[in-house]
């Protein structure tokens, strides 16, 4: 049963391998466990899935000063939502 319980770092470990590769269903598990129980790991994957988009975004983008401005201003205000 202690498989199935997991640190914060490897937690994190997996939220951020997530965002790139495909997780074995194990992981999956363990990941959901993990969050359901950790409010500090469930607000980490929600901002790495955020700032994830918005790289993704960004690259795909041609953002002028402007536009770069008013992102870095929605990303502070959803930051400081967060806490």
């Amino acid at each position: 049963m202690h498989t199935l319980f997991l640190s914060c770092l490897k937690a994190t470990e997996l939220i951020e391998k997530s965002l790139h590769f495909k997780l074995s269903g194990k992981e999956k598990l363990q990941l959901k466990m993990h969050t359901m129980m950790c409010d500090a790991c469930s607000s980490y994957e929600k901002q790495s899935i955020f700032l994830e988009k918005g790289i993704s975004l960004s690259q795909k983008a041609d953002f002028s000063e402007d536009d770069l401005k008013k992102l870095k201003l929605v990303i502070s205000e959803k930051l400081s939502d967060s806490k």
